[in-house]
């Protein structure tokens, strides 16, 4: 049945899931992948520190890949390790951490509404955190916290709504908490955009334009030249009489005729010349034009090809100074681990080199804006988290001596009441003693009688004071206490 296939495929899945999650609680493990291929099965896991799943030369990995094989039946699997970008936008990583502080002894209101501040800042659309079980006292109990807007039934609840569970052992009991994040960038189905309405422009009527030719200011001094001589010209060309004249008139006229048709072919030949000139220059003018605009965009080009090289070598160099930092960090701090003492030295020499190194990618990395406000996020994070730390603990601080002065108010308080009981009893002994002897005087008439009175009186008083004085010392200890 092929149903079973795919119940037996997904309990091997949230069986590899819980095992590294058990064994990658440390490293802020983030959740998995399977990809089935044909040379075997990639393993992706995302982790906040992917140092810790990699382990000292790659121990760790080995050991994974090594269990998956035998204990889960994987063929041939390959695990790579991917680390998350934005821890915060992690549900898992998110529910983990909220253990962690519930676990120290902070108060489950606090780390809740702490919690959705940095999921918000780091640009989520929405948050709903979910503990439950024995919060306030003896019954179980759950608290809702949410903030934004979040998806909770149909499709867009499980397709884009991010999930994440997580488990504390305290001292009432066991607390579950579940966590849902709506990452940004998600464009739900019930999304209208209205568009602004646009004018469409009537089409313009083709007109037929000649190309305008580049005139210089030779070409037009040039034509300002020919411009003045032909009226000149024109002038010495005598008008046309009409043809109503005389036969004897005729050949002169004939003469001067032809004589102003030379003149006005030597003038048109004299203006195609120079128009030829002109054009000539023009043209001469527009060719040196396009190739110093032609050698200055290739100019161009080549600056822009330098430039883009020489950013890419800058960030490989910076993405290859990183990467040493990173593993040298990761070298040093597995060290530390095993010794202490020589750790400090060592820790310190580790930070001198990061530090120098440091200096010299920001040196070469000031193009690189964006990395330099990435640093400056985390750092800001990280601060926020200090104090909130610092904040609790001294919060902690103040409820422990609120309760020491309840207590102390409460001896006191005790104490008191045994002194007014002390008191009592002593002034009920000393009515009956009183009693007593009245009784005795009554009986006894005699001196003997008398006698036996004053020894009672005086025993009464040795009482009396006896009483009186472990009273006194009884507040004399309220006081101290």
């Amino acid at each position: 049945m092929i149903e079973k296939d795919f119940v037996t495929e997904g309990l091997k899945r949230t069986r590899i899931d819980e095992y590294l999650e058990s064994e990658l609680e440390r490293a802020g493990y983030g959740g998995m992948e399977i990809q089935v291929t044909p040379l075997g099965t990639m393993v992706v896991v995302y982790a906040e520190r992917p140092g810790m799943v990699i382990g000292r030369g790659g121990k760790t990995v080995r050991a994974i890949t090594k269990s998956l094989k035998d204990s889960y039946e994987l063929e041939n699997p390959q695990v790579e390790v991917k680390e998350v970008d934005i821890p915060e936008l992690n549900p898992k990583i998110m529910a983990h951490k909220i253990a962690a502080m519930l676990q120290r002894g902070m108060h489950f209101r606090r780390v809740a509404y702490s919690t959705l501040r940095r999921i918000m800042g780091s640009g989520a659309q929405g948050v709903e955190v979910t503990i439950s079980g024995k919060i306030r006292g003896s019954r179980s109990a759950t608290a809702k916290f949410t903030d934004g807007y979040i998806k909770r039934c149909g499709e867009p609840s499980i397709k884009h709504v991010k999930e994440g569970f997580a488990t504390v052992q305290l001292k009432p009991g066991v607390l579950g908490i579940y966590v849902r994040i709506m990452p940004p960038g998600v464009v739900l189905p019930d999304k209208v955009d209205i568009l602004k309405p646009t004018i469409e422009a009537p089409p313009a009527e083709e007109t037929s334009q000649t190309p305008a030719e580049e005139v210089t200011e030779e070409s037009v001094e040039i034509l300002e030249e020919l411009i003045e001589e032909t009226p000149e010209e024109a002038e010495e060309v005598p008008t046309e009489e009409p043809e109503e004249a005389v036969d004897a008139e005729a050949p002169e006229k004939t003469i001067e005729a032809e004589s102003v048709e030379e003149k006005v072919e030597a003038v048109k030949e004299k203006v195609d010349k120079k128009a030829k000139n002109v054009k000539e220059t023009v043209d001469k003018k527009a060719e040196e034009v396009k190739e110093k605009a032609t050698k200055a965009k290739s100019k161009a080009t080549k600056t822009k090809k330098a430039a883009e090289k020489k950013v890419t070598e800058a960030k490989e160099a910076v993405e290859e100074e990183v990467e040493e930092v990173k593993e040298k960090a990761t070298k040093a701090k597995s060290k530390a681990t095993k010794t202490k003492k020589t750790a400090g030295k060592k820790a310190e020499e580790v930070k001198e080199a990061v530090e120098e190194k440091a200096t010299k990618a920001k040196s070469k990395a000031a193009e690189a804006k964006k990395e330099v406000a990435e640093t400056k996020k985390k750092a800001s994070k990280k601060a926020a988290e200090v104090k909130e730390a610092v904040d609790e603990e001294v919060e902690e601080v103040k409820e422990k001596a609120t309760k020491a002065k309840s207590k102390a108010t409460k001896t006191k308080k005790t104490a008191e009441k045994k002194t007014e009981e002390v008191k009592e009893a002593v002034e009920k002994k000393a009515t009956k003693a009183k009693s007593k002897v009245a009784e005795a005087k009554e009986k006894v008439a005699t001196k003997k009688a008398s006698k036996k009175a004053a020894d009672v009186k005086e025993i009464v008083e040795d009482k009396t004071k006896k009483s009186k004085s472990e009273a006194a010392e009884v507040k004399k200890k309220s006081d101290e206490s």
